[in-house]
């Protein structure tokens, strides 16, 4: 590891943040330490590094990526556009993106970076060659880049490429899709804390949708309760209208028809902030249809 990068980094962090070096010390450590760390004299211990990083509002794992990657932004941006191509389901982009990097030493001799790459690889294998067995495979081999077979618990990036698993069995094979989903809520509850909390978010809300096709409906609500209850806490609107839907929807299946209007209305209200015009128009739909009944 290039320690000389991280100091480099912590310097500059500082003092983009507006932090003497008495500043960014007070609770951690002297500012005689922090100008030795600043010069690359010594390396922190690992606590120290953490709560550096909470001062300077980035993630601890954001030093140790620079240490083992010379082009950290590079890489940075490069998972930017494949996370924005994901959410927008470009799957198109994201295979020339792919197919761009994959060669890219940046990505193929770390296998962190290479792990991101044949994550979005699956991806694009099932949705546009429509090859499941293919996609899990290349799953599966991604996941096995970083983890530990001897530790039961996941890393956030292992759980995300199970969420994509989960996800892909959905449709053809629920009952596996159940079993993921059980593995990965196990996981997340084990996790000491989350980096990205929208990851139990997606957990609750995919095994929520599981739970509603096997028509265990009760089960189903409770699990979207406790999203929305998440994305109160962490005070993110993300999922929050597609689980009040899934709510709804689960009342619908079971013919109650009031609650599921009622939970069909909280839902319109979330996408008309987020002014996401398609599900608003689907929304409104289901709610002339719920009303004439």
């Amino acid at each position: 590891m290039d320690f000389t990068l991280i100091a480099k980094k912590i310097k500059e962090l500082r003092k983009n943040v507006g932090l003497s070096q008495k500043e960014l010390a007070k609770g951690i450590c002297t500012q005689a330490q922090i100008s030795k760390i600043e010069k690359g004299v010594v390396f922190p211990y690992a606590n120290t590094l953490y709560l550096i990083s909470q001062k300077l509002g980035v993630d601890v794992n954001y030093f140790f990526d620079i240490g083992m990657t010379p082009r950290l932004d590079y890489v940075q941006e490069v998972n930017y556009q494949l996370k924005i191509a994901r959410r927008n389901l470009d799957y198109e982009d994201i295979k020339e993106i792919v197919k761009a990097e994959e060669n890219n030493p940046l990505f193929t001799q770390n296998k962190s970076n290479q792990q991101i790459l044949m994550w979005h690889k699956g991806i694009y294998e099932y949705e546009l060659d429509q090859d499941l067995e293919k996609a899990i495979e290349t799953l599966s081999e991604a996941i096995n880049l970083t983890h530990n077979k001897k530790q039961k618990i996941y890393t956030e990036k292992e759980i995300e490429i199970l969420i994509s698993i989960g996800v892909f069995y959905f449709n053809e094979r629920l009952k596996k899709s159940e079993e993921v989903f059980k593995e990965i809520m196990e996981n997340v509850e084990m996790l000491p804390h989350l980096y990205d909390h929208t990851i139990k978010t997606r957990v609750f809300y995919n095994y929520a949708r599981v739970l509603t096709r096997l028509e265990q409906f009760t089960k189903s609500i409770q699990y979207c309760e406790k999203g929305i209850a998440w994305c109160i806490e962490k005070d993110t609107m993300f999922l929050l209208g597609e689980l009040h839907y899934q709510i709804g929807y689960n009342f619908e299946l079971q013919e109650n028809y009031r609650e599921a209007l009622k939970y069909m209305k909280k839902a319109l209200i979330v996408f008309e902030l987020q002014k996401d015009d398609k599900y608003i128009s689907i929304i409104k739909g289901k709610i002339e249809e719920l009303n004439s009944k």
